[in-house]
């Protein structure tokens, strides 16, 4: 994820609905089914850091990533706004570049459908498992192909928090790919600001995304419905993907 100057002012206005402490209350659930302990974590994509920090606060020795300058300077403003000491790090998902290992990764909120290219995804899977210490568990979320083919589509959204007022056009493509078009106007006294911001995302078939996440080295030991333990259905909207890296690879720098 790169650039969204615009869409960072606004992401967390837009996404109020978004219940970060159930987030990551599923996500232990999720790592105490495998027996997992948190350990060194890494939030990829973290954007504004609202996941980042709600497991901060609950003692977790984590650290965000952020593709975009602008998310990540929203992030250390909260932080700073919270008394938390948190390293944030501006870095592409598929240019991933640790100091150290990790026990843990996680990726939410449909953050990897923002890389449309699929050999750049690979990297990101790569980069990932490059840095994990055996064991070490990926967690992430991603749209379905579902959910892109008949929820987004060719459809309009409009959203309006009292202050912010947007307007999200999708154009459906192929390969799966939604061209996302915001159109945000802020109230400023009696009249708003407009502002735009476009982006694409891309959703990946199941036995696709499996396919890549073992060529990287992972195991993946969990498929899940979103926020659930339940296995996906035909018209599930977001897949919850459990990874374990049994050896770490080296064979990618």
């Amino acid at each position: 994820m790169s650039g969204y100057h615009i869409f960072s002012q606004f992401y967390d206005n837009l996404t109020f609905n978004v219940d970060y402490k159930k987030r990551a209350d599923y996500i232990q659930s999720v790592l105490s089914l495998y027996d997992h302990d948190w350990g060194i974590t890494l939030d990829l994509a973290c954007g504004t850091g609202s996941l980042t920090l709600e497991l901060k606060s609950r003692g977790v020795d984590v650290y965000g990533i952020d593709g975009s300058y602008d998310m990540l300077s929203q992030a250390m403003d909260k932080a700073a706004d919270m008394g938390l000491e948190v390293l944030f790090l501006c870095q592409q998902m598929e240019r991933l570049d640790l100091y150290g290992t990790i026990d843990t990764c996680v990726c939410t909120l449909d953050s990897l459908n923002h890389i449309t290219d699929k050999a750049k995804l690979q990297r990101a899977f790569d980069r990932v498992a490059l840095f994990m210490n055996a064991g070490g568990l990926f967690v992430f979320d991603v749209n379905t192909v579902y959910k892109h083919r008949h929820i987004l589509a060719d459809n309009t959204f409009v959203y309006d928090t009292g202050n912010v007022y947007c307007v999200w056009q999708n154009s459906l493509k192929e390969n799966n790919i939604v061209n996302i078009e915001l159109n945000i106007f802020e109230r400023e006294g009696g009249i708003y600001r407009r502002s735009s911001e476009v982006f694409s995302e891309r959703a990946y078939e199941t036995d696709e995304l499996k396919a890549m996440l073992s060529k990287s080295g992972f195991e993946v030991v969990g498929v899940f419905g979103d926020m659930t333990f339940e296995p996906l259905s035909d018209t599930s909207d977001r897949a919850v993907f459990v990874a374990r890296i049994n050896e770490p690879i080296n064979d990618v720098m």
